[in-house]
């Protein structure tokens, strides 16, 4: 049997899982049904849109616009803060429901995923025996999905995963849709080259210095032109193009590799003191995560976006390494003063990488360990060691109680004013 691959894709994620919520809780319209965004504040008028509804497209919005002028298109838009924890326990539950059919799932982000049908596709069988098409087996995962969790999602059915991808962003909301080899000169070659995956703004506007306006025409191109102009990413759009793309889904997840996060801000930064809120904040996150992924990080990089959108950033090594916040927090205070300029900050990022497992032999200096009373004696043990069991006491209580149980006081009146479930928008890397 051939290899069929599903990518299924939640329809505007996190304004149908906002819009999910607010029903659970009494909530007399459904905002997916009304121009509305997910997206920064309606008031500050800050903030980016995340996530728009059917109405709110007809007004020409679009992902990743500023609220302000989403609000200019449409002045009676509802905008919502986006509820990230929230949405995290919606995705959690939408790849569990996934696996009571089988476990080949390979989670690409919070909302959208590919699943190998071809082992299970003897599971789905018409009263006769015989079995169903790929698309009716779709077409009941993704009932099964808005039955249970009252949110609809796109499946698109290919023999490999571009394929696949590219046919979930087909009509939406609520579709199933096929993109094989064979029926891509219908229905892919015409559509325009921005619609390819992995074309950006930058190579389309090099597609059409080169009179290349659609996918076909891509495809059509000799790939010797292509790489002349485009280098190694020239081959790729033309493999794409043509429908070229892996098949293999990778159940298991990959090695590895670092742990980040970042946030934008509601409000420009414009002094150390309020950065140094936001790094605290993403230090005491990626090492949560660190710890809760059993890695430590030996390298951490900090990224910042000025008002204009220009990004820079600074990395170093820590020696040993560590998943402790208090580490990270003071390591990413240290490269942000070496890299601000003074400019208004719109993004702040932490990031770790050269990841190792918490037990790797690692070498300490004297400035790691502290003085320790135990009994009548002193002892000397790693500062680290005793922040950490500090920081794994603080994961416990969290878990058990939520995370605004504990807050440190020397920032409690800047998180009143600024915190990440309300005012920031935390890209993370999970």
């Amino acid at each position: 049997m051939e290899r069929i691959i599903f990518h299924i894709d939640i329809n505007s994620a996190f304004l149908s899982w906002t819009a999910v919520k607010r029903l659970e809780e009494g909530a007399d319209t459904d905002i997916r049904e009304i121009p509305a965004i997910i997206g920064g504040d309606q008031e500050s008028r800050h903030g980016v849109v995340l996530a728009k509804s059917v109405p709110a497209r007809r007004y020409g919005i679009r992902t990743g616009e500023p609220v302000a002028a989403a609000l200019k298109k449409c002045p009676g838009l509802l905008v919502f803060p986006p509820e990230h924890g929230y949405y995290q326990k919606q995705s959690r539950k939408f790849i569990e429901l996934l696996r009571r059919y089988t476990p080949d799932i390979e989670q690409v982000s919070v909302d959208e995923c590919y699943l190998d049908f071809t082992p299970i596709a003897g599971n789905f069988l018409y009263p006769d025996g015989s079995r169903m098409r790929p698309e009716e087996a779709a077409r009941i995962l993704a009932d099964r999905i808005y039955g249970e969790l009252k949110f609809t999602v796109n499946v698109g059915i290919s023999s490999n995963k571009l394929l696949a991808k590219m046919a979930s962003d087909f009509e939406k909301p609520n579709r199933v849709h096929t993109l094989f080899p064979e029926e891509i000169p219908e229905k892919m070659w015409p559509l325009p080259v921005g619609d390819l995956f992995m074309v950006g703004s930058s190579s389309v506007q090099g597609l059409y210095n080169l009179g290349i306006r659609t996918i076909g025409e891509l495809a059509n191109t000799p790939v010797e032109i292509l790489e002349a102009h485009f280098k190694s990413h020239g081959r790729g759009m033309w493999e794409f193009a043509n429908g070229v793309g892996e098949s293999k889904v990778h159940a298991e997840p990959e090695e590895m590799k670092g742990v980040g996060n970042s946030v934008t801000l509601p409000k420009d930064a414009v002094t150390a003191e309020e950065a140094e809120v936001v790094l605290q904040q993403l230090a005491d996150k990626v090492a949560e995560r660190l710890r809760r992924y059993g890695k430590k990080a030996g390298m951490v990089s900090v990224e910042i976006k000025y008002a204009d959108f220009t990004k820079v950033s600074r990395q170093t090594m820590i020696e040993p390494p560590t998943d402790v916040g208090k580490k990270l927090y003071e390591t990413g205070c240290g490269l942000f003063e070496k890299l601000w300029n003074r400019r208004p900050i719109r993004l702040l990022g932490l990031r770790t990488a050269r990841l190792t497992e918490p037990d790797a032999p690692s070498q300490l200096s004297i400035f790691d360990w502290t003085d320790f009373a135990e009994g009548p004696e002193v002892r000397r043990k790693p500062d680290a060691d005793r922040q950490r069991k500090l920081e794994v006491a603080l994961d416990a209580l969290r878990g058990k109680y939520g995370k605004d149980i504990v807050k440190r006081a020397d920032k409690l009146e800047m998180l009143r004013e600024e915190t990440p479930e309300k005012g920031f928008h935390g890209h993370g890397k999970e």
